[in-house]
C-alpha cells in the first residue's frame, strides 16, 4: 500500500541504491591511445597529400621550362621556312603537336592529383576500419 506521495512504507531507498548498477566506464588509456592514432592518421594523411600537392607543382614546373624551350626551338624552326607553303605547314605542325603535347601534360597532371589523393584517402579509411574495430572491442567488452 503508498501513501498519498506514492511511496511504499516498506520501500527501502538504501537498497535501491545499493542494486543501481552504473555503466561500465571506457577504457580511458585504450581511447587515449586510439586518439593517438586518429591523429597520428591525419597527420599522415596530411603529410601524403602535401607530399602530392609539391609533386604536382615541381612537375608543372618542369612542364613549363619545358614549353618554353621546346615552343624557343619550334618558333626558330618555324622562322628558317621560306616559302609560305613551308611556313604554314609547319605551322600547323607546330599546333598539332602543341595540342597533343598540352593533352598529354594534363592528363600526366590529373594522374598524378588523382593518385596523391588515393594514398591520402586510403591512409584514413584505413584508421576507419581500425578504429570500428576497435569501438566493436571495446563495447563486447562492457
Amino acid at each position: 500500500m503508498s501513501d498519498k506521495f506514492g511511496f511504499k512504507p516498506d520501500f527501502d531507498m538504501m537498497k535501491t541504491l545499493g542494486e543501481f548498477r552504473m555503466p561500465a566506464l571506457p577504457n580511458m588509456e585504450a581511447l587515449a591511445a586510439a586518439q593517438r592514432r586518429n591523429i597520428e592518421a591525419l597527420s599522415t594523411a596530411n603529410r601524403v597529400a602535401l607530399e602530392g600537392a609539391q609533386a604536382v607543382a615541381r612537375r608543372h614546373m618542369e612542364i613549363m621550362q619545358n614549353s618554353v624551350t621546346e615552343m624557343t626551338e619550334m618558333m626558330k624552326a618555324f622562322s628558317t621556312a621560306d616559302a609560305p607553303q613551308d611556313k604554314a605547314s609547319k605551322q600547323a605542325e607546330i599546333a598539332k603537336l602543341t595540342y597533343e603535347k598540352a593533352v598529354g601534360n594534363l592528363q600526366e597532371i590529373a594522374d598524378l592529383i588523382q593518385k596523391s589523393n588515393a594514398e591520402a584517402l586510403s591512409v584514413l579509411n584505413k584508421r576507419f576500419a581500425e578504429a570500428m574495430d576497435e569501438v566493436k572491442g571495446l563495447v563486447t567488452k562492457g
